[in-house]
């Protein structure tokens, strides 16, 4: 199994490792019942909330609340949702101001959650149709991570602007254009996006992530490094689970963990995420989780 990151951009760290999050915005609109309905049907007494979501929000606060800071371009409406989403973000850490204020309404997502925390998402993208990296610069010390919630030219402009390390989590699933994924160092997907994009098996990076199976990291289609799920009794919210793995592995990543071991601290931090019933859950640095799974990463 190999045992380094494979990318040509340098690798730095911790302390000096910035992450920037390119992607969407929303806000979550939750309904929590005992269990999801089935078309046609209604199911009563759910719980309603309101708060912070969009994957790459969620990604962006992960990665403030695992280093300490981290920025955000995306886009937001001139409306009570976009301002409340834009201080929730700052209050976290994240720099905001490379987030434009656009007409369009806040994206939202309209969320169902069942009482074991799996869930049903429809997504109004609205302002989030609008992001764009025009006048953005990225340093060369710089990850930057990106998903597919936001056009995907722009994503594509976003790898090409970028001098460092650059990062997909390609989701939803959709066929990614070629040079787009030949720009990627690393792409992180779930089982099911694995299945549904092909190109991802000659990829030189990809990491896989299975729910209660664990993870896995593949080189050209070939398993070279995986990690055990961390088990979870009292799951609150499975939403923000990906988002916080995907922050967390780019960071150990480049933080210059081996493999393994970078996966076994996003596992760790997944973990953690779905305890919190938040899309945005409270984390703890990311050296903590590199200190607990020092001892029990698969080498």
């Amino acid at each position: 199994m190999s045992s380094s990151p494979q990318s040509s951009a340098p690798i730095l760290p911790l302390a000096s490792t910035a992450l920037t999050v390119v992607g969407s915005i929303n806000l979550d609109i939750t309904a929590t019942a005992s269990r999801l309905p089935t078309p046609g049907e209604t199911v009563g007494g759910a719980v309603l909330r309101q708060q912070p979501g969009g994957k790459g929000a969620n990604q962006a606060v992960a990665a403030a609340r695992l280093a300490g800071a981290s920025r955000m371009v995306g886009a937001v409406g001139r409306d009570e949702a976009g301002r409340s989403l834009l201080d929730a973000m700052a209050s976290a850490g994240v720099d905001v101001q490379d987030i434009a204020q656009v007409d369009a309404a806040t994206g939202t997502a309209l969320v169902l959650v069942d009482g074991e925390g799996e869930n049903q998402i429809v997504v109004c993208p609205g302002a989030n149709a609008d992001v764009s990296v025009e006048g953005v610069s990225f340093a060369e010390e710089e990850a930057v991570l990106c998903q597919l919630e936001v056009d995907q030219d722009v994503v594509l402009e976003a790898a090409r602007r970028t001098k460092g390390y650059f990062a997909l989590n390609a989701a939803p699933a959709a066929p990614i254009i070629p040079e787009l994924l030949e720009r990627c160092d690393l792409v992180i997907v779930n089982e099911t996006e694995y299945a549904l994009i092909p190109a991802l098996r000659t990829a030189p990076l990809v990491a896989v992530t299975y729910g209660g199976e664990g993870s896995a990291i593949f080189e050209h289609g070939e398993r070279v490094a995986e990690a055990p799920a961390v088990r979870v009794t009292d799951i609150a919210n499975t939403i923000g689970a990906g988002d916080a793995f995907c922050a967390a592995l780019v960071l150990a990543l480049r933080s210059g963990l081996e493999h393994s071991h970078a996966l076994a601290v996003a596992n760790a931090v997944g973990a953690d995420a779905v305890r919190d019933a938040s899309s945005q859950p409270a984390l703890k640095p990311l050296e903590h989780y590199i200190e607990a799974t020092r001892t029990s990463f698969v080498a």
